[in-house]
């Protein structure tokens, strides 16, 4: 059995899943205590979870224009000392963030466009979705500059099935593989999206977003890919990582990001929820609650700048 009819299958069940618990649980006839529980006890208990998010620390690449950020321990402000475990019983962080444009991200389209949301503004309903993945590592081979075009997409639904709408596609070029060495901010040429791309995607697939590992979406003198999205009211995911750990079809991402007033970028945080037939990612279980201890506590390095083990 292939891997698109496991998935297939799966989605369908999940589906059916959900209609039943809505249907009885939150109709009108007798309700059901467990809604869509079922759905995650038959579907998700048992799935792969695979991160997709890069973790943010002052070193990673970012774009020089914003410059580089700072961590620092949290000070007590009657004292000016940093709170530690030994004298305060807890330890906490402050960030200086040089930007919200910082590592995986999610950008709200009022990064560019003022009159459209926020990622304050963003809709709960961004939380799941399905996920698919276009891998473009054959013509990134042979030219580190490629950008996805229409002509891949449509090859890849012939192989794998009409793209959902309503989905998540992130764009898979392995140019995150040397993360996080800074160099990657400014190193050209890189692999994008193109914006004719972009507008199938979105005009004819109807997707909610889409998703690159690079930082930026596309080479054009005017990030013209970007500039196109953010001016009618699309989001889009950067620095995504981890997309070779993910298939194509079949799996879900559950999205994440804090909610800054006003603000015109997001820290994002996406994880892959694959079938638990998949070869890689995480299985809850046990060990998800208590966490594990570790026999090398958290110590700040002021070399590093960040607490490390």
């Amino acid at each position: 059995m292939k891997l698109n009819d496991v998935s297939g299958m799966l989605r369908a069940g999940a589906m059916a899943l959900a209609v039943v618990g809505l249907a009885v649980g939150f109709g009108g006839g007798a309700a059901r205590a467990d809604g869509l529980w079922g759905v995650y006890d038959s579907a998700l208990k048992g799935a792969r979870y695979i991160d997709l998010t890069h973790v943010i620390a002052p070193g990673i690449p970012v774009w020089y224009g914003f410059g580089p950020s700072r961590f620092l321990p949290s000070v007590d402000p009657k004292t000016g000392q940093p709170y530690t475990w030994d004298k305060d019983g807890f330890a906490a962080t402050r960030y200086e963030l040089s930007t919200d444009q910082l590592g995986t991200q999610l950008d709200p389209p009022a990064h560019w466009a003022p009159e459209y949301p926020s990622i304050d503004e963003l809709p709960p309903t961004y939380a799941v979705r399905p996920l698919v993945v276009i891998p473009i590592l054959r013509q990134v081979a042979r030219d580190p500059g490629y950008h996805l075009k229409v002509a891949d997409i449509l090859a890849f639904e012939k192989r794998h099935g009409r793209i959902p709408a309503g989905s998540v596609v992130f764009v898979r070029s392995d140019w995150s593989k040397d993360w996080p060495d800074p160099a990657l901010a400014t190193r050209t040429p890189f692999p994008g999206v193109s914006l004719d791309a972009l507008k199938f995607l979105h005009l004819q697939r109807h997707i909610l977003f889409h998703g690159h590992e690079p930082l930026d979406t596309d080479t054009t003198p005017t990030l013209e890919g970007e500039a196109w999205l953010m001016h009618h009211g699309y989001a889009q995911a950067e620095g995504v990582a981890n997309l070779d750990k993910v298939p194509p079809t079949g799996c879900l991402v559950a999205v994440g990001y804090p909610r800054f007033k006003g603000g015109t970028g997001g820290y994002a945080s996406y994880v892959a929820i694959c079938p638990a037939t998949w070869k890689y990612g995480a299985v809850a279980g046990p060990a998800d609650a208590p966490l594990p201890k570790s026999s090398r506590p958290l110590h700040w390095d002021a070399a590093a700048g960040v607490r490390v083990r």
